[in-house]
């Protein structure tokens, strides 16, 4: 009985160890320490959509006035998160609580030192990459070991306020669109020439 009990014991240990190293920080745990803005002007206004590799985002970070001093954070890391309507039906995309399987936000913005509760900001350029869909902005606050220990977003906890559409770049140059227009434009006008010509000898063949 013993040894049942020691080995029994071992196993809920390994199990345990084998959690902690392959599960990741759980989002739900964190407190929401941060304090995001972002705006997409010099002015510092919010626009509902932007254009990757052509707008700009300013990015505003603090530390929550009503929480304590954190002692605890090395580093800011700010990411571009995916909205919910963007998110459904898309599982490469999906939320989960274990940060390591989380999908929400897979675009990185910056990484800066934490140097005090009065934060700081930065401005990024939206990678032409970028896929087409409606974003918000998090801030993840960074330990000494790498772990997530605070958290901060520039949108409200149900993800619905101050979200933004991203417009995709197409990288096609406006002589392509015109070339293609007028191809489009000679194809229709060739059909319709095609089925006057067949209509008119259709029409010969019967009147012989």
């Amino acid at each position: 009985m013993a040894v049942f009990d020691c080995v029994l014991l071992v196993s809920i240990a390994f199990l345990a160890l084998a959690r902690s190293v392959h599960g990741g920080v759980s989002f739900a745990s964190l407190p929401r320490s941060l304090v995001v803005t972002v705006a997409m002007n010099e002015q510092g206004r919010f626009l509902n959509s932007v254009e990757s590799g052509k707008d700009r985002l300013l990015i505003n970070w603090s530390v929550n006035s009503s929480v304590p001093a954190p002692t605890n954070f090395k580093n800011i890391k700010l990411k571009l998160c995916y909205a919910p309507p963007s998110q459904q039906n898309r599982g490469w995309r999906k939320s989960t609580d274990d940060l390591k399987k989380d999908k929400t936000c897979q675009f990185d913005i910056a990484t800066q030192s934490y140097a005090g509760a009065a934060g700081n900001s930065t401005e990024w350029l939206i990678s032409k990459d970028t896929p087409g869909a409606l974003y918000f902005v998090r801030a993840y606050a960074i330990n000494s070991t790498g772990s997530q220990v605070a958290y901060g977003q520039s949108t409200n906890a149900a993800k619905t306020e101050n979200i933004f559409t991203v417009i995709p770049i197409t990288g096609r140059p406006k002589s392509l669109y015109i070339a293609t227009a007028c191809f489009s434009l000679f194809s229709v006008g060739s059909l319709a020439i095609f089925f006057t010509i067949e209509r008119k000898l259709a029409a010969a063949k019967k009147g012989k």
